[in-house]
């Protein structure tokens, strides 16, 4: 405790140094020194002030699911450590390191959708609409901190174990902000939820996340299907509480996910890695390995949607050894009537979009 405080202390001058960078910037923006674009074209942001593990990526699918039965949906992202640059079009027989894994993973997910990635949010948005002119809305995936455009909705979302209310600063903490850049939503998502939560306790947390007048407070969690065969989707098991888990990971926040796992089978051994890990050969030797020299009858490989697709790349590999590798899905639903009152704001700003 003594050394973790220390650090902390010891780090304090680096987080106020980056603080005010982050300050001045924003001032910036503020006093219109430097100015956000708007487009004619419907876009909707989602983000989080921390480093990931918020839960974007099913959130923008949330999105996708919501919007596209009833208009064309497109999606822009950065690709976070893709190999290549500038603006790119995203195509479902790309290589991870070309689009980078959640773009890749939306569109082999999503085939009747546009998704592109580009460093710029501000000249990625034309290009896309340049390419994809019927496309009726533009989601922004880890937009939040991206002030050169200026979203129509703009949708913040924070953990429920760590909110942004009891997070710091890089390095001490986690925040790519201060808190105070809450106040640019129009409505902050509690993520990671467990299933109920009291009334007093929502309110509670509520009240410490302060909302502006604007500004509305949900929540949601994850909720998690039967794996299916990594190669053969139509493939699927069930967790039973005989088997063993070896849970392959490379996530930002893994914790959640491996609550749920510990409470469905026997036993769980995480292999982590840093978030967007790009798996290795000597990581699947290891894997191998480890897979084999476990003694249950019943043992499987799983691993989430998102690392699943960097996990191609070795296919090879997994087939030649017979891996039994699965993959958890998840969608996320929201908490009481929030779903309700989260889908009618997402209509009623596109229907409501003055072009």
């Amino acid at each position: 405790m003594i050394q973790y405080w220390l650090t902390r202390i010891l780090l304090s001058p680096f987080s106020l140094l980056y603080g005010l960078g982050i300050a001045l910037r924003n001032s910036l923006y503020g006093t219109k020194l430097l100015r956000s674009i708007s487009f004619s074209v419907p876009v909707i942001s989602v983000g989080n002030l921390s480093i990931g593990g918020a839960g974007k990526t099913p959130h923008i699918e949330y999105l996708i699911e919501l919007l596209r039965p009833y208009i064309n949906v497109a999606v822009l992202s950065r690709g976070y450590k893709r190999k290549s640059k500038g603006f790119k079009i995203v195509n479902a027989q790309d290589q991870v390191r070309d689009a980078g894994d959640e773009p890749l993973q939306y569109r082999r997910k999503y085939q009747d959708i546009a998704v592109a990635v580009s460093e710029s949010r501000a000249t990625g948005i034309p290009e896309l609409i340049k390419y994809f002119p019927a496309a009726q809305c533009v989601l922004l995936d880890d937009a939040f901190q991206h002030r050169s455009v200026q979203p129509g909705l703009n949708i913040l979302l924070t953990e429920y174990d760590l909110p942004f209310t009891e997070d710091y600063l890089l390095p001490v903490g986690r925040l790519r902000e201060n808190r105070s850049g809450a106040q640019r939503a129009d409505v902050i998502v509690v993520s990671k939820c467990p299933e109920t939560i009291a009334p007093e306790l929502r309110e509670a947390m509520t009240q410490a996340i302060d909302p502006q007048g604007h500004q509305l407070v949900l929540f949601s969690k994850y909720s998690y299907f039967s794996p299916y065969a990594i190669f053969n989707p139509s493939e699927r098991i069930s967790l039973e509480e005989d088997t063993a888990v070896l849970l392959l990971c490379a996530i930002a926040a893994s914790e959640y996910l491996e609550s749920y796992v510990s409470e469905q089978v026997s036993e769980v051994i995480t292999y982590k890695f840093e978030d967007h890990h790009y798996f290795t050969d000597r990581d699947l030797s290891t894997l191998q390995r480890s897979f084999e020299n476990r003694v249950e009858k019943n043992k499987i490989i799983l691993t989430t949607e998102k690392d699943a697709v960097r996990l191609w790349e070795h296919r090879s590999f997994i087939q030649h050894h017979h891996l039994p590798v699965y993959v958890l899905p998840i969608k996320v639903d929201f908490l009481d009537q929030d779903g309700v009152i989260f889908d009618k704001l997402a209509k009623d700003y596109l229907l409501n979009m003055k072009v």
